[in-house]
């Protein structure tokens, strides 16, 4: 395949999400709605850490205590009023239709410099596809750095992959598992992360590989098909950043995503997903076409407020 990065592309969504379907990547320079976004947490996060430049928290304490600032920070900023207005006028200023774009709600990262936190609220992702953690074949990744980055504290896309499968532990992920026993826990996985998650089970190369760099408030956008892990970060800074994904009505019904080479995990992340428009929820009938789960207990959609579970 051809490995194409398109930069500050200027084509419909439509034709965007055909290239990301192929394993192309965009990336974009910073945009209003996405500078609020990012500003926003950027607030937050200094607030919470009580100082100006938070990337630099990490060396003035020890990581118990920056697991006591930012384990909590997670949720609120998940869960606050704002934030999904702010990805709405986002995919607004990207040109999203919002009656058939879905969005889920972000999440907040921080990945520590110098192995300084790699588990739990600051577990550092293994080589990966999202569909192996029961995402849509069509989910589209949205990933914003909140503060400046560099190479050394960046994610690594593997294209190498894109159409080779790779022996991987899907098979055994249970997404309404994972809700129900793993998410709430993260907090508690400080010197190590014992939570069962899908691996590739052979041996991978790591190179060739793609790094993308932008400023705080750009944004990258890559198929959750796609192959990707976390560098190692060793640029003496956490790198924090905001995460969310999307999913379009249209392809949902036409089948219409990225080729599924090797993700095979039980259940799907779909409930999670609300319309751009209105923040309803997907319809049962597309629900169905994706859920290949035995119907029983367990948490289908995850909030540490409320849970909504299946019927027994």
């Amino acid at each position: 395949m051809n490995n194409t990065v398109y930069v500050d592309a200027k084509m419909m969504d439509d034709q965007r999400r055909d290239r990301l379907y192929d394993g192309q990547l965009f990336v974009y320079s910073p945009k209003e709605a996405a500078l609020q976004f990012t500003g926003f947490a950027c607030e937050m996060i200094c607030d919470g850490f009580n100082r100006s430049d938070p990337t630099l928290a990490q060396f003035d304490m020890p990581v118990e205590e920056f697991v006591k600032i930012f384990a909590p920070m997670k949720p609120a900023f998940i869960h606050h009023a704002k934030t999904k207005t702010l990805i709405q006028e986002m995919l607004l200023d990207f040109g999203c239709d919002m009656d058939n774009t879905y969005l889920d709600v972000p999440r907040l990262r921080a990945v520590t410099s110098d192995a300084y936190l790699t588990s739990g609220v600051g577990y550092a992702h293994h080589l990966h596809r999202d569909t192996w953690y029961s995402a849509p074949m069509c989910q589209i990744n949205w990933w914003l750095p909140i503060f400046p980055m560099t190479s050394e504290s960046s994610m690594a896309f593997h294209p190498v992959y894109w159409n080779q499968p790779v022996a991987n532990g899907s098979a055994d992920f249970n997404y309404y598992e994972w809700n129900s026993t793993s998410r709430a826990t993260a907090a508690q996985h400080i010197k190590c992360d014992t939570r069962p998650q899908p691996k590739p089970l052979e041996p991978i190369a790591l190179d060739p590989q793609i790094r993308l760099v932008t400023e705080p408030g750009g944004a990258i956008l890559f198929s959750a098909a796609q192959m990707h892990s976390t560098v190692p970060n060793t640029s003496g800074r956490t790198r924090f950043s905001i995460d969310f994904r999307t999913v379009h009505l249209g392809d949902l019904w036409e089948r219409k995503a990225a080729p599924n080479v090797d993700s095979r995990p039980v259940g799907t992340s779909l409930r999670d997903f609300m319309r751009g428009s209105d923040l309803t929820r997907l319809s049962d009938d597309i629900i169905g076409m994706y859920d290949n789960a035995p119907v029983k207990e367990g948490v289908l959609i995850y909030a540490p407020e409320q849970t909504v579970t299946a019927l027994p």
